[in-house]
């Protein structure tokens, strides 16, 4: 009895401790801590935002007259110029992957990015460097002629792409990564909502740099277009500088990329081998890498694999779409800058017209927040953004569509001379806003497709592979960017220069732009096939998804525990008996 007697005063004591720590965060002293800490968490979002918004200023103000640059200055041909263009805007996708990576089992996060800093800062700072021809130099009175030999300018300027593509990808990795928002405990509806409204800041700032930097660069002062970027960088790093202690993002301990492509690689293997001398069937193939089916990872390592193997469909579905998106920096751009560029006695610069594909998007962001908010408010309607994405691919397809049209139109007109970037090129003299529906379209399908997937891919896997499920939907973007490069060479040397020419009057780019929306049709066929897998974001969908996890389920089994000592000690009604 003793015994019992001291047992239950242990118990007891335990549970008035339970008690007292779940009560703590009610007391008046705590709740004068929440608005310093409110204001932290502002202060931290409202840095990593600036950020952000620099970092894109710095990237669109690179890409919107890349083309134009090199066809005008290095000389390139016209799909040696787009497939330079399209390839760095895939590199800066693929790059915050590596650099997130190597932050983590590498170099050490304050370390990389320091690292990153710098090579940011010297591939903005390079790229002046081959732009300005120092033509205009006099010493003493003489007229100095400094021009960078073209071999030597080639080179630094890819090695400036390169640097500022991998000083990209660690802002986007290091300082700006998803999880530095807080989404964790967000619904679908919030977190649609949230990816919605933050690529609509993103596509207002890179409107904002489509008009005034490829008009500085083109009209006013050509030169000095690139130390834009160069500026733009160097208010990246002193605001990082300013508030690093609190603006780098230390995520939690979760699932890792290599941890994942490990699952993958040992249940192909050992599935093989079982087929080639055993006949076992199982309900996965991604069950062969479990420990306790031969393999070498945990059974929580295995169904978080498996949670995310379900989007690789939704992933590869995306890749042509990325390709059709990339026609913008390319063939779109080539459209126009072949087209004639004077309004009203103004010369338009030719990446303005990029502008015409983003107001859409800034049109329809906030139509789709009214109808998000009376869709998700319906509980009987299993409202999923997969129409969203049907009918985004559909715009995208019909967008190159168009544009094969807009090509056959733009021959017909008689060729003027027009001067870009002090250069003088023949060109149709149809107006440039001729080809503004394609744009529209283009822009059209953005609004729809991008927030989505990213709600999708963030969504329906458990909360601790979101970070890679997010790395994987950069990879396959990053893959369709390269898979447009790709068509344009393969296009140009098929076809002996016919499919993608330098001279657009000369060629038949119409059926480069034909060929890729039959496939991009196809493509859209393919992903309404299986867009009902993704339709349900209820919580049953949620529960089906999170509750194969056996380290989540013990984990809401602990919670329940500590909440129901917690509730034993402090309630009322309990009956002597229980209480003994």
């Amino acid at each position: 009895m003793p015994d019992t007697d001291r047992r239950d005063m242990q118990q007891k004591g335990f549970l008035n401790h339970m008690a007292n720590k779940e009560q703590r965060p009610v007391r008046s002293d705590h709740a004068g801590k929440l608005m310093p800490q409110a204001e932290k968490k502002l202060h931290e979002a409202v840095c990593v935002l600036l950020v952000e918004l620099c970092e894109r200023f710095t990237f669109f103000g690179i890409v919107c007259n890349m083309i134009l640059f090199c066809t005008a200055k290095l000389g390139y041909r016209s799909h040696q110029a787009a497939m330079v263009n399209v390839c760095f805007v895939g590199t800066s996708t693929l790059t915050p992957v590596l650099v997130g990576w190597l932050a983590e089992y590498l170099v050490g996060r304050i370390k990389l990015v320091c690292i990153c800093m710098f090579l940011h800062f010297l591939g903005t700072a390079l790229l002046p460097v081959v732009s300005f021809p120092f033509e205009d130099v006099y010493i003493d009175r003489r007229h100095i002629l400094l021009t960078l030999p073209k071999r030597e300018q080639k080179i630094v300027f890819y090695f400036a792409l390169l640097t500022a593509s991998l000083g990209i990808g660690g802002i986007r990795a290091i300082v700006c990564p998803l999880s530095a928002y807080s989404l964790e405990d967000c619904g679908p509806k919030e977190l649609l909502s949230f990816f919605n409204w933050f690529h609509w800041l993103v596509n207002l700032n890179s409107a904002v740099v489509f008009v005034s930097i490829s008009y500085i660069q083109q009209s006013v002062a050509r030169n000095l277009g690139f130390l834009i970027p160069f500026v733009s960088g160097l208010m990246a790093m002193i605001t990082i500088h300013m508030v690093r202690g609190e603006m780098i993002y230390k995520p939690k301990a979760d699932s890792s990329l290599l941890t994942t492509f490990g699952v993958i690689f040992s249940a192909l293997k050992t599935c093989c081998v079982r087929h080639r001398y055993f006949s076992t069937t199982m309900a996965s193939w991604l069950d062969h890498a479990k420990e306790n089916h031969g393999g070498h990872y945990s059974e929580t390592q295995v169904e978080g694999t498996k949670s995310l193997a379900r989007l690789f469909p939704l992933f590869a579905f995306q890749i042509l779409y990325r390709t059709c998106i990339m026609q913008i920096p390319s063939g779109y751009y080539l459209q126009t800058m072949n087209s004639n560029l004077h309004f009203g006695g103004l010369a338009l610069p030719v990446a303005a017209m990029n502008v015409i594909s983003i107001v859409p998007l800034l049109i329809l962001v906030p139509i789709l927040e009214c109808i998000n908010s009376w869709l998700f408010s319906s509980k009987d309607t299993g409202h999923s953004p997969t129409i969203y994405i049907v009918v985004g691919h559909l715009s995208a397809a019909l967008s190159v569509l168009v544009a094969g049209f807009s090509e056959m139109h733009r021959k017909h007109f008689p060729q003027v001379e027009q001067t870009l970037s002090q250069e003088v090129l023949l060109v149709s003299s149809m107006s440039c806003f001729h080809l503004a529906p394609q744009y529209i379209l283009l822009g059209v399908a953005e609004a729809l497709v991008t927030p989505s997937c990213s709600l999708l891919s963030f969504w329906l896997v458990p909360e601790r592979m979101r970070g890679i499920s997010m790395h994987f939907l950069a990879l396959f973007n990053g893959a369709g960017c390269f898979m447009g490069a790709l068509f344009v060479q393969t296009a140009h040397a098929g076809t002996q220069g016919s499919w993608f020419p330098h001279l657009l009057h000369e060629g038949k780019l119409e059926r480069f732009f034909f060929f890729l929306a039959s496939l991009m049709m196809v493509n859209t066929l393919g992903f309404w096939t299986i867009a009902h897998r993704y339709n349900n974001l209820h919580e049953d969908c949620a529960n089906e998804f999170r509750g194969n996890n056996p380290g989540e389920k013990l984990l809401k089994h602990v919670k329940a525990i500590k909440h129901y000592n917690a509730v034993l000690e402090s309630s009322s009604i309990l009956s002597p008996v229980e209480k003994t």
